[in-house]
Formats: structure tokens, C-alpha cells, sequence
């Protein structure tokens, strides 16, 4: 598989200008602050799950109210007798997926962390989007749902999701409040960022692999699998001679922008041979954001970054960030 994008020395000065919304700030405080307002239908659930077979994971099915205080499911898992409070990990799943079993997500408790696994509404099994805007045109998938207003795009409801995650994370019993990490690999990577952007001091790390959702421009005109080809196929259809209203609305959700606003340390990678989140767009979002930051570059991996290598990398830099378990 050849390089998809500009070679390394350009990627490392690639600093697109990437115009953000006049209304970035005041959308999302309003919006937070209406999914935060809402009665919804109940407050953070958590009970446990008996029928796992695990002995050294504890867990529990918990329901939190997200967008517009809808229920959104997801996974906590704790190491089995675990003492205090502990540093949590809130993952963020990646397109197309939802919080599976728990058994997909055993790593971080058995590193001595509590887990929070986010369900992806519409996407998941266990979390349905209702949805807004009906009527309007979109191609397949979730990218162009909404794409007319911002208001009605699926990822003002998501990334929603996704903050008030953070919020349910930070009460739970077992949750060090004071030691939350946003963590996730492509859409997942990519909320992981908005998140940092919009929780402020309330998450204290950020691992975000292969990125996606950052740089949607870029993302279209260079993409050559995955979901940024569905922008591609809408403005092949719709808005073919001005895309420039649909990239308006994407602004709204784009990791250059959250990051920009980010203040927890951070963690990103990159496939250099990666076809679904070209590196151009990683190193755009890397090179805004503005906390504290380091990258890991596979010069000949795919979407799938570093593979199995990946673990041990994030483990090592939690520990480096102070945001390691005490040891048992």
C-alpha cells in the first residue's frame, strides 16, 4: 500500500487555515447547556451484570441521560476488588460501532482503571438516534444527516452524547473525578477531541488514534475509502456548485476546531498509509491543538494505526501523565 498523502517532512509544517463559525462558541454552550437543562427520562443508572464469567472485571450496564436527556447506554467496568476511586478511561466507539460486549473492552481494568464504554446512537445496538430535520437529503451513513443546518446534524446529537458521558463518568462511585481520560480510535478519536474542546478541566487526558472528523474539506477531496467519501457522494448530488454552506455546517463539528480549545495533555496517531483518515488531516487537528501534545507516526500502517503495538504505548503515557492506577 503506497503513502496517501504528503510525505512526512510536509505533514510536520502542515498548518491548514480552516475557517470556524462565527456562532462556534454560543452553539455548543447552547447546546450543552439545553442537554444538561433536560428532565429527560431519568438520571445515571448503574446495575450490575452478573452473567459476564469474568473474575477479575466487575460489570455494570449504565444509562445516562445525553441529548436532550435521552438515554444513552454504556459499559463500566471495574477491576474486581478495586480500593478507592480510580483513574477512568470514558471510550468513545468508532464508526458504525457501538459499546459491544464487555469483553471487547477488557484492557484498561485489567491495567487497574475503571472503563466507561459509550454506546453510539443510531450506531450501537442499545441506543437509538430519533433523529431531527426529517426531509432533508443525505447519502447513507450519518456524515451528511442534517448537513443543511447544524441544528439538526447527527453529530450535534452524538458529540452531545458523548460530553454528558463525561458528566455521568465524574459521579459514578468508582470514577476519580479529578482523573478522566477521553479515549478512541477514528470517530472515536475524533469525539474523543470534541470532548476535550467542550469539558474543559473536567477531563484530565486525551488519546486520540487515527482521528477522524477533523478537516472535512480535506477529508473529501482526499479520502479515498471510508466516510468522508459520503460527503464526496452528496455534493456530487446537492450543493455541487457551491459545497461551501455544507462545510459551514461541518465546522460545527470539527476536531481543528475543538481542539483549539483543548487544555488536557494529549495523544494522537497516525497511518501514514492510512486511507480512511488521510494524515493530512490527523497532522491538522494535531498540529491546533492547544494543550500539551505528542504523536505517534506508523509510516506504514493503515486505519488500523499501530495495531497491537497501541496498547502499551497509551499505558506508558498515562503512567508519564500521573494518570496511572496505584499499583495493587
Amino acid at each position: 500500500m503506497p503513502l496517501t498523502d504528503l510525505p512526512l517532512d510536509q505533514l510536520h509544517i502542515y498548518r491548514p487555515e480552516v475557517p470556524e463559525p462565527p456562532d462556534f462558541d454560543a452553539f455548543w454552550t447552547t447546546t450543552l447547556a439545553e442537554a444538561r437543562a433536560a428532565e429527560g427520562e431519568g438520571e445515571v443508572s448503574v446495575r450490575p451484570v452478573y452473567d459476564t464469567l469474568l473474575n477479575t472485571v466487575d460489570v455494570y450496564d449504565v444509562r445516562f441521560p445525553g441529548w436532550r436527556g435521552e438515554p444513552v447506554a454504556a459499559w463500566l467496568l471495574v477491576p474486581r476488588q478495586a480500593k478507592g476511586p480510580l483513574p477512568t478511561v470514558v471510550t468513545f466507539a468508532g464508526y458504525s460501532g457501538g459499546r459491544g460486549v464487555p469483553t471487547d473492552h477488557l484492557l484498561f481494568p485489567s491495567a487497574g482503571y475503571a472503563q466507561l464504554v459509550v454506546d453510539s446512537r443510531g450506531q450501537g445496538h442499545e441506543t437509538p438516534d430519533r433523529g431531527e430535520g426529517a426531509g432533508t437529503q443525505w447519502v447513507e451513513g450519518f456524515m451528511t444527516r442534517g448537513i443543511e443546518n447544524p441544528h439538526h446534524h447527527y453529530y450535534r446529537r452524538l458529540m452531545t452524547d458523548c460530553v454528558r458521558a463525561v458528566d455521568a463518568a465524574r459521579v459514578l462511585p468508582h470514577v476519580d473525578e479529578n482523573r478522566v481520560v477521553v479515549q478512541g480510535g477514528s470517530q472515536g478519536g475524533g469525539l474523543a477531541l470534541a470532548v476535550a474542546g467542550l469539558s474543559g478541566d473536567a477531563v484530565s487526558g486525551v488519546l486520540s488514534d487515527v482521528p477522524f472528523l477533523c478537516h472535512y474539506r480535506r477529508g473529501a477531496d482526499v479520502a479515498s475509502e471510508g466516510p468522508y467519501m459520503e460527503l464526496a457522494k452528496y455534493l456530487r448530488w446537492h450543493s455541487r456548485e457551491s459545497p461551501d454552506h455544507a462545510f459551514a455546517t461541518l465546522g460545527h463539528f470539527d476536531g481543528l476546531h475543538f481542539g483549539a480549545r483543548a487544555t488536557a495533555p494529549a495523544l494522537f496517531s497516525v497511518g501514514l498509509m492510512d486511507p480512511i483518515c488521510p494524515p493530512s488531516t490527523v497532522f491538522a487537528a494535531y498540529h491546533s491543538y492547544a494543550g500539551a501534545k505528542d504523536i505517534t507516526v506508523w509510516r506504514f500502517a493503515d486505519h488500523g494505526g499501530g495495531y497491537g503495538s497501541t496498547p502499551r504505548i497509551h499505558l506508558k503515557w498515562l503512567r508519564e501523565q500521573g494518570l496511572a492506577p496505584e499499583p495493587a
